[in-house]
């Protein structure tokens, strides 16, 4: 019965550990810190093309659709719209701004074209001439 005990523990103390990694590893909790400190992190899951991605950017919170479509090649993501979740927190942020995120985008999404929702798709739609 000692032995059981004892096995029992080590397996709650094996399973602990294992959460607390999971924990600290966990990309979304990755993706919070990032937006509290105001920092820069694209949240994403690349294989399952129903999942929209998620960038923080100088605290702003983007969220983007993502869109399958055929290319010479294969099937591939065409189109991502993007979308600021609370668009009063887009003070201060430029053009330069957008087109890094963009560029972020575009990395992982080659094949895409990206529209902005209101008012980012005018500000780019004026600055791109």
């Amino acid at each position: 019965m000692l032995i059981l005990l004892r096995v029992a523990i080590f397996a709650f103390i094996i399973y602990l550990i294992y959460k607390i990694i999971k924990f600290i590893l966990d990309p979304k909790r990755k993706l919070e810190t990032a937006h509290e400190q105001k920092k820069y992190f694209f949240y994403d899951v690349p294989d399952n093309i129903r999942k929209n991605f998620l960038i923080t950017f100088n605290g702003v919170m983007f969220e983007g659709e993502k869109y399958l479509g055929t290319t010479d090649r294969s099937f591939e993501v065409v189109s991502i719209f993007v979308w600021p979740h609370n668009p009063n927190l887009l003070k201060g942020l430029s053009y330069e701004d957008f087109k890094f995120i963009e560029n972020e985008i575009q990395l992982r999404y080659p094949d895409s074209t990206i529209d902005w929702k209101s008012p980012i798709k005018e500000l780019m739609a004026r600055n791109k001439k």
